[in-house]
């Protein structure tokens, strides 16, 4: 697993760098190499102040979708699971569209994030409120089905009756999800719920690998698992309101990435959490990359990326798997 989660702390890096040389502008290596360090103002905000922060943004999105999927298909014992699987990205995407349909962005672009974030928050206090003191994961499951048909039940209900085409269209493209012109605002503006989700669910670890044993001899072993429910239930909410708070709804991402390390680092939760992170973050700055060199016309979503490589992926799993681990 280290030399794993190290092969894939060096993959980031190569993608960073490579995300600094890589964009739609006529810009050669030796230009850009130039300009990033200080010699031409015009291509040094090109490179510091939009791509490398559209980077950043692809990696944290795609890691702490990854930590949460890694984490909700360990508490649920579901290979299956994701951060969608409790309604709350639902419900953030919900907040967003709000913020967008009342016009609440002429207040500032980080209206919308934060928006959505507060919502992930409701959509947290909504679980903890309603599945009970004791959660199992049967109740879990069905109040997060149910949150996110509700969600999108208002969010179709608020684009059916958009004020004007241009709030419309900017629901949509929102929805669609993507990290282009992100700034290091938006990343600042996530950052804390993403280290204090991704510290939840770490903290979570531990009960994750002895809830696996089952609930009966997770309690012999010492383990509280309403509290690591609790935990996990708190860190996956912030994980990915802040996520669909700074890129709109991605999706798939955070099923497809534990999958791909579990055959090296087995089946333990613990130890599935950094990989999975490391891997999902990979993953989406490599799809970022290549949707900016794709010779479209307009630059495809990464949300649609993410779809279109991870839904034949879970539908893969989903044929493999029958009603849990194999």
């Amino acid at each position: 697993m280290n030399r794993l989660s190290l092969a894939l702390c060096l993959a980031v890096v190569v993608l960073a760098a490579a995300s600094a040389f890589v964009g739609t502008g006529p810009l050669t290596f030796g230009e850009t190499l130039n300009g990033a360090l200080g010699g031409d103002d015009r291509i040094q905000v090109i490179v510091w102040e939009m791509r490398l922060p559209r980077a950043v943004a692809a990696f944290g999105v795609g890691a702490a979708l990854g930590l949460a999927g890694a984490a909700l298909q360990g508490l649920l014992r579901n290979p299956l699971a994701g951060p969608g699987v409790l309604g709350v990205s639902a419900i953030s995407a919900l907040g967003a569209v709000i913020a967008i349909y009342f016009g609440w962005v002429a207040l500032g672009l980080w209206v919308v994030p934060v928006s959505a974030i507060l919502f992930s928050g409701l959509a947290m206090l909504a679980l903890l409120a309603v599945a009970g003191g004791s959660p199992d994961t049967v109740r879990l499951i069905l109040v997060g089905v149910g949150l996110s048909s509700l969600a999108g039940a208002l969010t179709a209900l608020a684009m059916n009756l958009a004020p004007t085409a241009f709030t419309l269209t900017d629901m949509v493209n929102w929805l669609l999800g993507s990290v282009t012109n992100r700034s290091w605002l938006d990343v600042s503006l996530a950052l804390p719920f993403w280290i204090v989700g991704s510290v939840l669910v770490l903290m979570a670890g531990g009960g994750l690998r002895a809830l696996s044993l089952g609930e009966e001899t997770a309690l012999t072993l010492g383990a509280d698992p309403a509290r690591t429910r609790w935990l996990i239930i708190a860190g996956t909410s912030l994980l990915a309101g802040a996520s669909v708070g700074i890129a709109g709804t991605i999706g798939f991402v955070g099923v497809v990435a534990p999958h791909i390390v579990r055959p090296i680092c087995g089946h333990d939760p613990k130890a599935l959490l950094i990989p999975s992170a490391l891997a999902a973050g990979v993953m989406l700055m490599a799809a970022d990359l290549v949707i900016r060199i794709l010779p479209f016309d307009q630059e495809l979503r990464l949300g649609v990326a993410a779809a279109l490589f991870g839904a034949p992926v879970f539908i893969w799993i989903a044929a493999k798997t029958s009603g849990g681990w194999r």
